[in-house]
């Protein structure tokens, strides 16, 4: 590549940083896991990211995604629902879903949209920027805010100092501009707070005169009181949806409202939305032999969310095999150990997050295997769990779902969920 572009005079320092190179450089691009607080970057002259890089440039309208958890499934929803029967331009995916916005960026004009899932380290990253006009450098149509839980507790000192780095997802936004958040108290804030037109989602109906969407009866509905809307209720949602789990289907009511605010048709929403099938490493079904149903749930790395895939497996009537644990991010495992009552049996990965669990789980009486720092010894003996419960309860689950960030034995959540699914298809 850089042959092709004439690059030369290349220097490459590999294994370690010097403080020159920062101190010299006319530009740093810095990944959003790098504390801003590195004396590399206190060192820099100027700071980007890919996505301050590409918002700097991008011509196409921004649709913007955050919250602790079902971020990747709202935004990926969303991206799904903008590019059902379309007729001019096109949507495209990226940021913390793994894929960098500049790869697309030459490929995007006035009639595209764009779908960022922001982290909130991502997020932080874009505080009070502006482009060279002096204008919010992120000012997304439309923004997102998912589920809040506590997390990334190792780096944040509190969750105000987390939940302010959400904030920055609205606050370049104007009365032009939507911000769709919940009904709890971070999504009140959140609401009260953005001088865009808020819109809140529920899983109850709203009181009459308030707008907003919510869940009855399985399906999914909006009444705008405002925005040029008339004041009939619309069926955003439908009742049968692809994805398990009440929790997913309120991500889907989050990012149907996104699209019906900013224009989208309540039918081709509702369309779109019963050919979603999820995205990888979240509740994903990838696998079914010997009348065992094998789910790939890596990106859950928080207690809470592993908690939600139990629940949500366990209200099929299976009996669940759960594989669950990793490295700790100082967060509570409560709502996890109370819901792994529900599985059948519970086999542990290694990693500091496990060991606060066998604390836990044995003074909830609930047994387990492990941990395991082999990852086929921890598959062989979930595949022996569920050969056993499936003989005398029918049909058998088995699910990772780690409840924990993934280091040690794994890169990430993706690896860890890619060779998960590769040793399970082998030796299952």
């Amino acid at each position: 590549m850089c042959r092709e572009l004439g690059c030369k005079n290349i220097r490459y320092i590999l294994g370690r940083h010097e403080i020159e190179d920062f101190r010299n450089t006319d530009l740093v691009i810095k990944n959003p896991g790098v504390r801003p607080d590195s004396p590399f970057l206190q060192a820099a002259k100027r700071i980007e990211t890919d996505i301050s890089l590409f918002l700097n440039e991008s011509p196409a309208r921004l649709f913007a995604v955050t919250g602790t958890k079902g971020k990747s499934s709202t935004a990926a929803a969303l991206h799904w629902i903008l590019n059902n029967e379309r007729i001019a331009g096109k949507a495209f995916l990226g940021g913390n879903i793994t894929v960098s916005p500049l790869s697309f960026i030459d490929e995007l004009g006035a009639n595209d949209d764009v779908v960022l899932e922001l982290s909130s380290f991502q997020l932080g990253d874009l505080k009070n920027r502006k482009k060279n006009d002096e204008s919010p450098l992120l000012k997304p149509a439309a923004s997102v805010l998912t589920a809040i839980m506590p997390d990334h507790l190792d780096r944040y000192a509190s969750m105000e100092e987390y939940i302010d780095d959400k904030r920055n997802i609205y606050r370049g936004q104007d009365r032009n501009c939507v911000t769709i958040a919940g009904d709890d108290s971070w999504g009140k804030s959140f609401r009260s707070e953005t001088k865009a037109r808020p819109v809140v989602y529920t899983d109850y109906p709203l009181a009459e005169g308030q707008s907003g969407g919510w869940l009855e009866d399985g399906r999914g509905f909006a009444r705008f009181l405002e925005f040029g809307f008339s004041e009939e209720i619309a069926e955003i949602v439908p009742e049968h949806i692809l994805v398990e789990g009440e929790h997913q289907k309120k991500n889907l009511l989050a990012a149907a409202l996104a699209a019906y605010s900013l224009g989208v048709n309540s039918e081709k929403i509702r369309n779109a939305l019963t050919t979603f099938r999820g995205i990888e490493h979240r509740i994903e079904l990838f696998h079914e032999a010997n009348n065992v149903r094998f789910y790939n749930d890596s990106a859950a790395t928080i207690p809470e969310a592993a908690a939600s895939c139990i629940e949500a497996l366990c209200s099929t009537g299976a009996s669940l095999v759960l594989v669950t644990g990793g490295t700790d991010k100082n967060l509570d495992f409560s709502a996890l150990v109370k819901s792994a009552e529900k599985a059948k049996a519970v086999i542990l990965l290694a990693g500091s997050g496990s060991e606060k669990l066998k604390i836990l789980l044995g003074e909830a009486d609930i047994s387990f295997s492990g941990p395991f720092d082999d990852l086929d010894k921890a598959v062989s003996a979930a595949v022996e769990k569920a050969a056993s419960i499936r003989t005398a309860a029918g049909s058998a689950i088995v699910a990772l779902s780690p409840g924990c960030a993934s280091f040690g034995m794994f890169l990430n959540e993706f690896d860890r969920g890619r060779k998960w699914k590769e040793s399970v298809c082998r030796l299952s």
